[in-house]
């Protein structure tokens, strides 16, 4: 090789890495170069097990387990049931109220991020939906989704549920002309009503069984016994059973 070749392929070596470092842009001499903007991650999201249908869900249709958390995101406690569930390489599914989406969207991309399901659970945990006229219903869960798309990076919701399963056909057909399978529970262990972590232990354990979707709460008030109760709960769980997000 001559040395007429190699100087001309050293100087076109300089000028591919200077095309890589500055992705492409070249900028005459004083000229100011603005880096480009970083792109958006996208979290891939799993196919949702369950589909739409005329009525709500209790159990996953699989010999699967499904942990399911409402009234979130919240900051004290959303944290620790999201650490725990790490710590034991669960995946669950969380219903999410609407106001606690827009206060808290750092918590919703930290769901995302950690692989669970989002719910849509209405934008203020109306217990009259049902009572509603079907334009209201679908305007609010309508706005639901659209917010928590929104925050979270472009997930779109697949799943509804009625806050406290207070459902109706107008309801159910509403989430499901949104796209939206309508989730029950097969087990409650009224952690919302805060009884002692052994009680919500004792019922869980009296009702799981292979198939049945949970019932739990990271949101909506005191939840400090629902977390005593899974670090109890989660180590018997995932030795017996497959837990899947919905």
């Amino acid at each position: 090789m001559t040395r007429r070749i190699q100087t001309a392929l050293l100087g076109l070596s300089v000028v591919l890495a200077l095309v890589l470092v500055t992705g492409g842009s070249t900028a005459a001499a004083g000229e100011r170069t603005v880096a480009a903007a970083p792109r958006a991650v996208t979290v891939a999201q799993p196919k949702p097990i369950l589909v739409p249908t005329s009525t709500p869900y209790r159990r996953t249709g699989s010999n699967a387990v499904a942990l399911t958390f409402d009234d979130g995101p919240d900051p004290r406690w959303t944290p620790q049931v999201l650490s725990l569930l790490r710590k034991h390489k669960v995946k669950a599914t969380f219903c999410l109220i609407g106001a606690n989406v827009k206060a808290h969207p750092d918590l919703v991309r930290k769901i995302v991020a950690d692989g669970h399901a989002l719910c849509n659970h209405t934008m203020g945990h109306d217990l009259n939906l049902r009572k509603k006229s079907r334009a209201a219903i679908e305007a609010d869960l309508r706005a639901t989704s659209a917010l928590i798309k929104r925050v979270s990076g472009g997930v779109t919701p697949k799943y509804f549920r009625a806050p406290g399963g207070n459902w109706s056909g107008v309801v159910v057909s509403v989430a499901r002309n949104l796209g939206m399978a309508s989730i029950g529970w097969a087990v409650d262990p009224r952690d919302w009503a805060k009884p002692p972590a052994t009680t919500i232990v004792s019922r869980v354990r009296a009702g799981v069984a292979p198939g049945v979707i949970v019932l739990m709460h990271d949101g909506g008030g005191d939840r400090s016994r629902t977390v005593a109760a899974l670090k109890i709960l989660l180590p018997g769980l995932t030795s017996k059973y497959r837990l899947t997000r919905l």
